[in-house]
Order: C-alpha cells, then structure tokens, then sequence
C-alpha cells in the first residue's frame, strides 16, 4: 500500500457544479467571525465552523483565499466567533453582502475590553485566540482556541434557537412532535 493521497491534486472526473450542489445539501449553523484589523472592524459568514477538542477547548472554520476579510485574518491574533439566532437572519444578510456594509450601523456592534468588534443581541459566542492558519485547497483553515464563552440564559428552558443555512437560503429550527 502507498502512502496516503495526494489531496492537492485535481480529482479526476468530479464536476465542480456537482460536488458545490452536494454540498449545498448539508445543512450548517450560521456563524459570523469578527476581528479588528488596522482599517477597522472586519467580518465574515463562517458556515464552516466546528468544533475540534474539548481539551484543550479549541474550534476550526474555514476562508477562502479570496475572501475580502482574508488578509486581515492572517494579520489578528483573536476574534469572535457569533452563533447567530433564527431573530438574527438580518444580521447575516448583512454580512453577507458587501464588506462595507457589515458595521455601517454603529448600534448593532461594540467593542470589547480585548478589542474585537462583538455584534449584540448574539446568544452565543466565544472569543478565540487563533493558533494555526493551515492552507488547504482554496481555503484556509483556522483553528483557534477559545479564551471566553458566552451563552445567553434558557428561555422556556430551551436554549436560543440556531438560524440554519441550507441549500443556498436560511431556515429555522423546528422539533419533532413528541
């Protein structure tokens, strides 16, 4: 047996338009990354994100290579990472749409004591050191640890309900009859 495969090379026979329509079946939660940057607030869509340890705790999300907020991640040493709310859904439209746009309204975000731009009204969060930024493909795959968690209380006793993204548009969360 030879070593494992060479996953930088071109698959043969796999349609690009195939495999982004599979993929576009996974559903995913919305997470939005925020950092500072020299030119200000930065801030991007990460459907990506997920958990990797418990111990020590650390997260992933990935970023393409053209991501306009790419350059500014290479340059941060934290950020935040926002699990948005279904009551959120204007927030990531907004985000993702054009980068100016994303902090024009100064009464939707602040700044924390650490710097890092922090969108309100968002149940869950975690502040992140970044650890490694690691090429792989098209994208980069960051994995942070995370210095600060922030969880909204229950309500009902049921947690903030997630904003879901799914095949190209956003859904809510509902349950199963019991």
């Amino acid at each position: 047996m030879s070593g494992p495969p060479n996953y930088t090379e071109p698959v043969q026979g796999l349609d690009a338009s195939t495999y982004r329509a599979t993929l576009r079946r996974h559903p995913a939660g919305v997470a939005i990354v925020t950092l500072t940057s020299t030119s200000g607030p930065v801030g991007f869509t990460a459907t990506s994100f997920a958990s990797l340890s418990l111990d020590p705790p650390l997260v992933s999300f990935n970023i393409t290579h053209t991501s306009s907020s790419i350059a500014a991640l290479r340059e941060a040493t934290s950020l935040i990472i926002h699990l948005l709310g279904e009551h959120q859904l204007p927030v990531a439209q907004r985000f993702s749409r054009s980068a100016e746009l994303r902090f024009a309204d100064p009464s939707s975000w602040t700044t924390l004591d650490t710097g890092e731009p922090l969108l309100h009204d968002t149940p869950t969060w975690m502040r992140v050191e970044l650890r490694q930024l690691l090429a792989a493909g098209d994208s980069t795959l960051v994995i942070g640890f995370v210095t600060h968690a922030h969880c909204a209380p229950d309500t009902d006793s049921a947690p903030p309900a997630p904003l879901i993204y799914h095949h190209g548009g956003y859904l809510r969360t509902a349950p199963f009859p019991a």
